[in-house]
């Protein structure tokens, strides 16, 4: 008992140094122990409401435990792990009513889940309501689609973690973090070497792949991690863009960011109309351009999280991208102005978005952090700015360990449904390589269930529907992001 009250008095010591970091800095520290719910409200870094939740939780400070897990719902709406804990604690505190708002609201937005023997909602179990939201939350676990798995790719020390396609030549490439190489990949998904790293090309891992088949060109995004089985101490944290010929493999130019006070990664990557390349930092949040000879910083924003992937219209007018938490954002090429993505949130989760792709007018996000894991289209409307019809192409597949990133190829898209990144620790070592697996790759149709749509008010959505701001509206959380001819700052890689 004295430790638990030795490590609560820490916890509740570092959270008041971090709340008064976000809230009044120079003043004395509150004491987070006293904290009322208008104060937590205050905060805005989602890591300090984690740190005070762990605290309150630790502490048995239910109340305080609930304003928190509000506060992180706010700022953070697309976890629903947040939400079915803000539920557990309503749940303990036997408030029904809060309990079964929270629940009807996850089931609502799509989420998963199968509570019916969870011991944290003991208190608020027995009544026809909790059995309906119990069947719904369940209902939604159910798999859906008519996709399957297309090939499988050979068990080994691989770890794929992206495709490309070259149509004229009708063949799929594998890009290996591990080894550097990209393959070719044969119907039955065996393997043929193409691509190797060597003193010519300098490749390091391969984490992303975009081809642009009118220009016979393969671009390659590719970092010198300790997940690189070459790697080497002086060339940590060095990223770059690498051009290689699309039917031959041969290296045509490369364009590297040297590392500055904190390691480049690059781990996604891009390609529009007339050469427009584009590549994201998704540890350090910026979006880079592909200029001339330089890759220069295009989108750069304190608020993102976590930026996953990058896809470009058919017109080559708009760039949209994936952030883990926050949900999928665009900028309007031309105008350097970025843009928050119109629909509603109480019908639509766009969090836990790895892949990211553009397919005749629509989006096609992969979610392997929701719950189910799906594959969603999102039908955009002519501005490109607003969602106007929703279907998921797969979901809860039981071949989707862990779905991430694909290509297209024709009408179907072929994604990785089972990354083994998680079998690695920090330091890219195998944890178990008994536990590898074949990487399976998973087909979907694209246009399945063309002209229909889930979710009516998705359908409706107006520019004074609250929670969807206007596609030219700087109050939502990126309206403020800059690109093109006003990057906010020049590369200097």
């Amino acid at each position: 008992m004295k430790i638990k009250r030795i490590l609560c008095c820490a916890a509740f010591a570092l959270c008041a140094a971090l709340v008064q970091a976000q809230t009044q800095p120079g003043a004395a520290p509150p004491d987070p122990r006293s904290l009322t719910e208008a104060q937590i409200k205050e905060v805005q870094v989602p890591a300090v409401l984690y740190k005070l939740a762990a605290a309150y939780k630790q502490a048995g400070d239910l109340d305080r435990l609930a304003w928190a897990l509000t506060r992180l719902t706010e700022l953070l709406p697309n976890t629903g792990e947040l939400k079915l804990a803000l539920a557990s604690v309503y749940a303990e505190q036997a408030d029904t009513a809060k309990t079964y708002e929270v629940l009807l609201r996850l089931h609502q937005q799509g989420f998963g889940y199968d509570l019916a023997e969870n011991p944290a909602f003991e208190k608020v179990k027995g009544t026809r309501v909790w059995d309906y939201i119990v069947g719904n939350l369940k209902a939604n676990m159910k798999p859906f689609g008519k996709g399957e798995v297309a090939y499988t790719l050979p068990k080994g020390d691989y770890l794929f973690e992206s495709l490309a396609f070259d149509p004229k030549r009708k063949q799929f490439l594998a890009g290996s973090v591990r080894e550097g190489k990209i393959y070719l990949v044969g119907k039955d998904g065996k393997l043929h070497d193409f691509i190797a790293p060597s003193a010519e090309n300098g490749l390091w891992g391969v984490y992303a792949m975009a081809a642009d088949p009118a220009a016979d060109v393969l671009y390659v995004a590719s970092t010198s991690s300790v997940y690189f089985k070459g790697f080497k101490q002086e060339d940590f944290g060095k990223a770059g863009v690498f051009k290689f010929r699309l039917s031959t493999g041969k290296l045509l130019d490369k364009y590297v960011l040297e590392p500055d006070k904190q390691p480049r990664t690059l781990s996604s990557i891009a390609a529009g109309k007339n050469g427009q390349v584009f590549a994201a930092d998704g540890l350090r949040n910026i979006i880079y351009r592909l200029d001339g000879k330089q890759l220069k910083v295009m989108v750069e924003n304190p608020k993102l999280t976590s930026v996953r992937g990058l896809a470009v219209s058919g017109d080559g007018k708009r760039l949209y991208f994936a952030d883990y938490a926050l949900g999928i954002f665009g900028v309007d090429l031309a105008a350097g102005k970025g843009f928050d993505l119109e629909y509603s949130p109480d019908t639509l989760v766009l969090g836990g978005i790895d892949g990211l792709y553009w397919y005749d007018g629509a989006l096609v996000a992969i979610e392997n952090g929701m719950s189910p894991r799906r594959v969603m289209r999102l039908r955009l409307d002519d501005s490109g700015h607003k969602i106007m019809k929703v279907m998921p192409l797969d979901a809860a597949n039981p071949a989707f360990d862990l779905p991430t990133y694909g290509t297209i190829e024709g009408d179907k898209l072929y994604f990785i449904a089972n990354s083994q990144k998680n079998d690695y620790d920090a330091y890219g070592v195998v944890k178990d390589e008994s536990r590898l697996e074949g990487t399976r790759v998973f087909r979907s149709d694209l246009r399945f269930a063309w002209d229909e749509s889930v979710g009516r008010r998705i359908l409706t959505i107006g520019s004074g529907t609250p929670n969807a701001p206007a596609a030219n509206d700087s109050s939502g959380p990126f309206g403020n992001v800059q690109s093109g001819a006003q990057s906010t700052a020049a590369s200097d890689g």
